[in-house]
C-alpha cells in the first residue's frame, strides 16, 4: 500500500563505518519531494555482531533499512525472504518491513547499475572489462548478465580472486575470463569498463586511457572525479559515476519502502550533488 503523507514511518541506513553515507541526504530529499512530512531517515553505526539485536528491536513504525558493508550478507539469515536478485549475489542492501513484522530483502545495486548505464545510453554491449574482484565486482557481473552479450574480462591481483570471479561468472551465467592486474591498461579498450576498486587504486591507469575511450563506470563518488574518470572525460569518453549508481539504487529503495512510484530521481540527485560539493 502506498504511503500516506500523514503516516509516521522510519527508515535508516546501517553499516560500519557509516558517517560518510549519502543515503540520508537522498532519502530525505525524496520524502520532502513526495510530501511525506512524518517520515524520517537516519544512519546507525552497526556491525555484524550488533545487527541481530538491532533488527529484533524494530517496531511497526519501521518501513525499511538500507544496508552497506559489512552487513549485506550478514542480514540474510534475519529475513523472511529475499529476492532472486539478492540471492544471485548473496547480498542484500534493502530490507522492506511490513507492519505485521515481515522482513523482505532485495538488492537494488544491480538494477541500479543497469539503470545508471541506460541513462548514459548504454543499453547493450558485446564485451566488457571489470577492474577489481570484491563484492562490488560480483554485483557488476550480475548487472552485466543483463546487458552484455559476450565475454567479460575481470582484472585481479591474485589467483584466488580470479577463481572466485570465474565461479561468480558460472553462477550468474556470464562468460568470465580473468587477467592479471598488471595488464589493466588493456581493460581500457573494452566497450564498457567498470572500475570497482577503492580510491586511488586505478590512478596509475589514467595515463593509459586510449585516444577514443568508450564508457567508464567508476563506482566511486567521493573523492570525485578519480584520476581515471577525469582523464577519461577529458579524452571524450562517457563517464558514469558512483553517484549515478547511488541515486538509482536509492530511487528503487524509496519506491519499495514507500510504495510510491516513481521516486523523485532529479531531486535526489541534486541533493546528493550539493552534499558532495559541501564536503
Amino acid at each position: 500500500m502506498p504511503a500516506r503523507a500523514t503516516d509516521a514511518r522510519r527508515a535508516a541506513v546501517l553499516g560500519s563505518p557509516i558517517a560518510h553515507s549519502l543515503s540520508p541526504v537522498l532519502h530525505r530529499a525524496a520524502y520532502r519531494e513526495l510530501g511525506l512530512v512524518n517520515w524520517s531517515y537516519d544512519r546507525f553505526d552497526v556491525d555484524e555482531a550488533a545487527l541481530p539485536g538491532f533488527v529484533e528491536k524494530l517496531g511497526p513504525e519501521w518501513a525499511g533499512l538500507s544496508l552497506t558493508m559489512p552487513l549485506k550478507r550478514a542480514v540474510i539469515p534475519l529475513l523472511d525472504e529475499i529476492s532472486e536478485t539478492a540471492a544471485a549475489v548473496e547480498a542484500v542492501n534493502t530490507v522492506v518491513l511490513t507492519e505485521d513484522g515481515r522482513r523482505t530483502g532485495d538488492n537494488t545495486d544491480i538494477p541500479g547499475m543497469v539503470a545508471a548505464l541506460r541513462e548514459h545510453g548504454v543499453e547493450q554491449v558485446d564485451s566488457a572489462a571489470v577492474l577489481g574482484a570484491g563484492a562490488t565486482a560480483s554485483s557488476a557481473l550480475a548487472a552485466l548478465a543483463r546487458i552484455c552479450t559476450g565475454e567479460v574480462t575481470v582484472y585481479v591481483r591474485s589467483e584466488a580472486r580470479a577463481a572466485e570471479m570465474r565461479q561468480w561468472g558460472e553462477r550468474l551465467d556470464v562468460d568470465v575470463r580473468t587477467a592479471d592486474w598488471s595488464d589493466g591498461a588493456r581493460a581500457l579498450h573494452a566497450p564498457l569498463v567498470i572500475a570497482t576498486t577503492p580510491a586511488g587504486t586505478t590512478d596509475a591507469l589514467a595515463t593509459a586511457v586510449p585516444e577514443r575511450p568508450t564508457t567508464l563506470f567508476d563506482v566511486l563518488y567521493d573523492p570525485w572525479p578519480t584520476a581515471l574518470a577525469a582523464r577519461w572525460s577529458m579524452s571524450g569518453g562517457a563517464v558514469v559515476s558512483g553517484l549515478d549508481l547511488l541515486v538509482h539504487q536509492a530511487v528503487l529503495q524509496v519506491e519499495q519502502m514507500t510504495g510510491i512510484t516513481p521516486a523523485p530521481l532529479d531531486a535526489m540527485r541534486h541533493a546528493g550533488e550539493k552534499a558532495l560539493a559541501d564536503r
